[in-house]
């Protein structure tokens, strides 16, 4: 018998019962939120039917965003690759228990199938979701003014504009010490290299901090020539995720504030960055029709444009990336990380 095989199967079992765990946990104190936007879908057809185009479109335009900003950080002059990938580790991302390392897991490994270095793509989606991370948490900044001004605002909404407002410096401080020192690197290259090497079938890595630094420095050097279209593109992929929201509620009729429905938003948002439910199921629902209850919203309205919100930025884009699975499986074969990209 393998004896070092077995420790590991089982720590992999255990690892994925506590996810499974966690997650159920989880759902059973949303469940109520969930059942409850969920059972409102009859009332999207009596919704204004152009407002949910709006909502819908927005919602692709966001992606579009999104993807775009991936393509530009790992410099590929190629979009099937991109795409494809995104979607299809979104979809794991938003079905399977631990979603989150998994869907990166497959989207590094179909970039990787794509032919596009392995440690290009890692820090690619590193990178990528830094910056969105730190993109979400800046919200609450903009909605300070309107705050400031003497607006009304419940401490919930308050309290989560603070959050994000810590987050952000907090985000901004880890970029700026990933960008410019090496040290961090090197031991995140060390650990990470010991941990792939110990994995079975797998070619041995080697080099991989000086990799990483090098990476790093193409990718800041890059992102310096461009760093106007990282940020249109980042302030897209946000904007348009929030105008769709926003859309979502005129489609009932609301017509709340904006700057209030921005905190609602981006407090959503930090919320839904902890894994533990698949794509933040039941914990977006939930969070997100309170807090617009409390940016004065009218229970049902927000209820109803919670789940329209949902239906263009999780069930579609999760039907889309089982389609790109397949389409990718056509294109390139089995998911394969070679020699030449390890």
């Amino acid at each position: 018998m393998d004896t070092d095989k077995a420790p590991r199967s089982n720590r992999s079992t255990v690892g994925r019962v506590v996810a499974v765990v966690v997650m159920g946990l989880t759902l059973y104190i949303v469940l109520p939120a969930l059942v409850r936007v969920i059972a409102s879908w009859p009332r999207l057809l009596k919704l204004e039917p152009w407002w949910l185009v709006v909502a819908v479109v927005t919602e692709i335009a966001s992606f579009f965003c999104s993807m775009a900003l991936l393509r530009l950080i790992l410099r590929s002059d190629s979009w099937f690759p991109v795409v494809t990938s995104a979607l299809a580790g979104n979809a794991v991302t938003n079905t399977l228990p631990g979603g989150d390392a998994l869907g990166a897991s497959v989207q590094f490994r179909m970039l990787s199938a794509a032919g596009i270095d392995s440690v290009q793509a890692a820090s690619g989606l590193a990178v990528a979701s830094i910056i969105g991370i730190a993109g979400l948490l800046s919200l609450p900044i903009f909605a300070l003014p309107v705050v400031l001004g003497g607006v009304s605002v419940r401490a919930g909404l308050v309290h989560a504009g603070e959050l994000g407002v810590f987050g952000f410096v907090l985000i901004m401080v880890l970029g700026i010490v990933l960008l410019t020192t090496d040290r961090t690197l090197i031991v995140t290259g060390r650990a990470v290299q010991w941990l792939l090497n110990k994995l079975p079938r797998r070619p041995r890595t080697t080099n991989l901090p000086d990799r990483l630094i090098a990476e790093r420095d193409l990718v800041r050097t890059d992102l310096g020539k461009n760093w106007w279209k990282a940020v249109l593109l980042i302030a897209g992929r946000i904007g348009l995720d929030y105008f769709s929201l926003l859309a979502a509620l005129r489609a009932t009729g609301a017509r709340p504030n904006p700057s209030l429905v921005l905190l609602a938003y981006s407090a959503t948002a930090v919320i839904a960055l902890l894994p533990l439910t698949p794509g933040g199921l039941g914990i977006v629902e939930a969070s997100l029709s309170g807090l617009l209850v409390l940016a004065n919203v009218p229970s049902a309205s927000a209820v109803v444009a919670t789940l329209a919100f949902r239906v263009g930025s999780y069930w579609l884009p999760t039907i889309a990336g089982g389609v790109c699975w397949i389409l990718f499986r056509r294109r390139y074969g089995r998911l394969t990380v070679s020699e030449k990209t390890a």
